[in-house]
């Protein structure tokens, strides 16, 4: 019996642009009508070469008078064009026998390109041409976003054939109005109308409008789009709220009213606060998902050390899990220290433990005689069974993806519920981001700290003043204090001249006799990181450098001095999570910002802004504020992104009024156009809003 014909896949039968559409995301005719142009170019008007000047792009039609090559200073085709007004130079440095068919002698061209001056004249490199004369368009050429493979004209043409099929029929409700400070854009701009206008805008368009995207085409897509995100979070958090959870409600004698009395300190009112928006929620049937967020040293262990306390007493099991190890370890040091006099078993999870010690933790989890569970990503690990998990606390939520979260949720056994989920952030998040991309969640801020947390100083300093620097060391370490030396890497690259930590660990060493210096990196084994850790903890060993990871975690109330090597390379909310080390203690506090800059060159004013806010406050709300200015959303929404797409046309930093719209309308418009509501989100999401649900 013949086999039968063998039919190539669909991404076999694919042709190169079509993958490289694919690759774009550009699968769905509507992905192709919303794939907006970078740019323009104005081929709708011939300009004179006369009237042309310095630095513009144009497009003229002129007569080749010469067309040779020269081989000075390198190999180029020199081509002279004259169009009665006056003539041009065309330089080519990469060329073909085509091009100079095309370009020769007595040829009448249509030339695109940016006119330079100089002493022999006017000029161009590498303008585009063609033949002259046919019509010219009547719009401006649209420009677009593409990958290697994708050329422009065939990108045009899909667009156009996606434009021209999508459905673009009107999912804004009529009742539901805009309510905004200008005229409604729904009206001559509804979606077709700004799509068709931004692929292909007349001449006569305000190219500033085009560009800062005020235009009344780019106020409705934006409008659209955000509306779309809005609804998205409010159907996941609406779903979720229909899933079922345990009721955990604390006794008046209970161990959280045990706990709270044996603290060696007094909750702010910030922390109490925080405790009880955590504590409603917990005794709703329907599962918690809040995010908690509070600056650096603000104190949300014990928040959540308390909030476990509620689901124990109840007779549930929970969870905490943190991105490394050290922040993990020093976790599980506080909660045991907290809970073991309270007779609470705390369990111990990370992938470097050792067979015999993890075979008795996984055994005190599954049998419930561990009430609370700490580890790193370990936890989620499909051997690792729970007796019965009623909360899951994730620390550093933005560094675990939606594979992850939903991992630990399915550790509860039991059918048709799901455990309580608290997320926690030590990066305070800007409101604007806080009301788009976690609008699913419910936020809690602790925007308060404990008393006895010092300010930091901070000073930015040269690198060429570094034994100044280690002078400033010798001189806290003589006073009894500790001090951390922070550097970007481990060991020399050649794509970055930065001085490693192996090498300043050799040259502190030298400089600071008869004081004992560690190193730690991400590189060590854990057992090495772990003793390093306890010596500098102890208060025995005098500096520890480090690479960044002690940026979260740490805990050493002796630590009075933060140098952070080549601040310049870091990210803001990286550098204030590393200050937040120090100034943990009673001690007066600092941090010194070393930056270095290539061959004597200036620092750029990306990293100039970001250490002018280092200084200038240390507030990490405001901190964050100035984050979201200089990087966008990507930084605070780390493994996050891939359940919340970024925005494509909305600014949060601009288009706040238009978020406030969205936020305020979305309800309305998922309560009494439901059907419309899911035509929008399918429309501008696809599949992606699935991910919000983790």
């Amino acid at each position: 019996m013949p086999l039968p014909p063998v039919t190539p896949t669909p991404s076999k039968a694919l042709s190169a642009p079509q993958k490289a559409l694919r690759k774009l995301g550009l699968d769905r005719d509507i992905d192709l009508a919303l794939h907006l142009p970078l740019r323009y170019e104005d081929e709708t008007r011939i300009v004179k070469l006369r009237d042309a000047r310095e630095g513009d792009t144009v497009q003229v039609e002129a007569t080749v008078t010469s067309c040779d090559i020269t081989f000075k200073p390198r190999r180029q085709l020199l081509v002279t064009v004259d169009d009665a007004s006056d003539t041009c130079v065309l330089r080519f440095f990469s060329f073909y026998p085509a091009h100079q068919k095309a370009l020769a002698v007595g040829n009448r061209l249509r030339l695109r390109g940016e006119v330079r001056g100089g002493f022999g004249g006017l000029t161009m490199m590498h303008p585009t041409f063609k033949a002259a004369g046919g019509e010219l368009p009547g719009a401006l050429t649209p420009v677009y976003p593409t990958v290697a493979g994708l050329p422009q004209t065939y990108l045009r043409r899909a667009v156009i054939t996606g434009l021209n099929h999508a459905d673009l029929t009107e999912t804004l409700p009529p009742a539901l109005p805009l309510g905004l400070p200008w005229p409604d854009p729904r009206g001559a701009w509804d979606l077709r109308a700004s799509l068709q206008f931004l692929h292909h805008p007349t001449p006569d368009v305000s190219m500033a409008a085009l560009e800062d995207r005020s235009h009344p085409a780019w106020i409705r897509l934006k409008l659209e789009e955000l509306l779309a995100q809005q609804l998205s979070q409010l159907t996941a958090k609406r779903e979720r709220d229909r899933l079922r959870a345990p009721r955990l409600v604390p006794r008046p004698e209970g161990l959280h009213a045990q706990l709270l009395a044996a603290l060696p300190f007094t909750l702010t009112a910030a922390q109490q606060r925080v405790g009880e928006e955590i504590a409603a929620d917990l005794a709703r049937a329907a599962p918690m998902h809040r995010l908690l967020q509070g600056d650096v040293g603000a104190g949300k262990t014990v928040v959540a050390a308390l909030a476990a306390m509620v689901g124990i007493d109840a007779g549930w099991q929970c969870a905490l899990m943190a991105p490394t190890e050290i922040l993990a370890s020093q976790h599980f040091s506080k909660l045991v220290g907290w809970l073991e006099p309270l007779g609470i078993k705390v369990a111990w999870l990370t992938g470097s433990q050792k067979k015999k010690e993890r075979t008795t933790m996984l055994a005190l989890v599954a049998s419930g005689e561990a009430a609370l569970v700490v580890g790193t990503h370990a936890i989620i690990q499909e051997h690792v069974q729970f007796k019965n998990l009623g909360l899951a606390v994730i620390d550093e939520q933005h560094r675990f993806g939606v594979a992850q979260r939903l991992a630990l949720r399915g550790k509860m056994q039991e059918d048709g519920m799901e455990p309580h989920m608290l997320m926690m952030t030590a990066t305070p998040i800007p409101r604007t981001l806080a009301m788009s991309y976690y609008a699913d969640l419910d936020v809690s801020v602790l925007d308060e700290l404990p008393p006895g947390r010092t300010p930091v100083v901070t000073k930015v300093v040269s690198d060429s003043r570094r034994d100044e620097v280690v002078e400033r060391i010798g001189a806290q370490l003589s006073q009894g204090r500790q001090v951390y030396w922070v550097c970007p890497l481990i060991e020399e690259s050649e794509a970055l001249d930065l001085t490693n930590a192996t090498q300043t660990h050799a040259d502190l060493s030298d400089a600071l006799p008869g004081v004992m210096v560690g190193l730690l990196h991400s590189r060590m084994p854990v057992a090495e990181k772990k003793a390093v850790m306890d010596l500098f903890t102890s208060g025995v060993m005098g500096v520890l450098v480090s690479t960044t990871v002690i940026e979260v975690g740490v805990d050493v109330p002796n630590a009075s001095l933060m140098v952070i090597e080549h601040a310049e390379r870091f990210g803001l909310s990286q550098l204030h999570q590393l200050r937040g080390r120090v100034g943990r203690g009673a001690a007066a506090s600092a941090c010194v910002l070393l930056y270095g800059t290539p061959d004597g060159g200036r620092l750029s004013e990306t990293a100039r802004e970001r250490l002018r806010a280092m200084v200038e406050t240390n507030d990490g709300f405001e901190i964050a504020r100035r984050d979201l200015e200089i990087r966008g959303p990507g930084e605070f929404l780390g493994a996050r992104q891939s359940g919340a797409p970024l925005l494509r046309f909305a600014d949060l930093s601009t288009d706040t009024h238009l978020l406030e719209w969205a936020k305020a309308w979305a309800p309305n418009m998922l309560d009494r156009h439901p059907h419309l509501a899911i035509r929008h989100i399918a429309r501008w999401l696809g599949g992606k809003s699935e991910y919000l649900k983790a």
